[in-house]
């Protein structure tokens, strides 16, 4: 399995600059942001999402992806594990939100892409996202945050 960490590392590869994300990590914007803003060119979330959650997980990658102008690939088992179904699904998206390609539900599947990481650039001119972030706002979200 798993732990938390607190580390949020971007790594160089082959591939280009990739940051790594586990499952419910996708729940919280400020950890793809991070990836995103150390430059990740494309995130990676692996996953085991049971099938009743799948509504939040088609719709939070998607996010994270168009509010980071970042490529991601969520990697989702697949199956009955544990007496859990798994709704597979795996998908690449885009820096605009756009599924580029999907693996199908509830079945195994493998699904390949080619993707351009000068989309980001152009995506970027279009949305902005990053240009107009308000780091202003951090320490007070922090504060916030704390105090939960």
């Amino acid at each position: 399995y798993f732990r938390s960490g607190y580390s949020t590392p971007v790594f160089d590869t082959s591939l280009g600059r990739l940051g790594l994300t586990i499952c419910y990590d996708v729940f919280f914007p400020e950890i793809t942001r991070l990836l995103r803003l150390k430059g990740a060119q494309l995130v990676i979330c692996i996953s085991a999402s049971p099938s009743v959650r799948r509504g939040f997980f088609e719709v939070l990658t998607k996010a994270r992806a168009l509010e980071n102008t970042v490529f991601l690939a969520y990697v989702n088992l697949v199956g009955i594990e544990d007496g859990l179904q798994f709704w597979g699904g795996s998908r690449m998206i885009g820096p605009s939100g756009r599924i580029l390609a999907q693996a199908k539900y509830d079945e195994e599947d493998m699904v390949v892409t080619n993707i351009d990481y000068s989309d980001m650039d152009r995506i970027g001119v279009f949305v902005p996202m990053l240009r107009d972030l308000r780091p202003e706002l951090y320490d007070s979200l922090k504060e916030q945050a704390e105090d939960l």
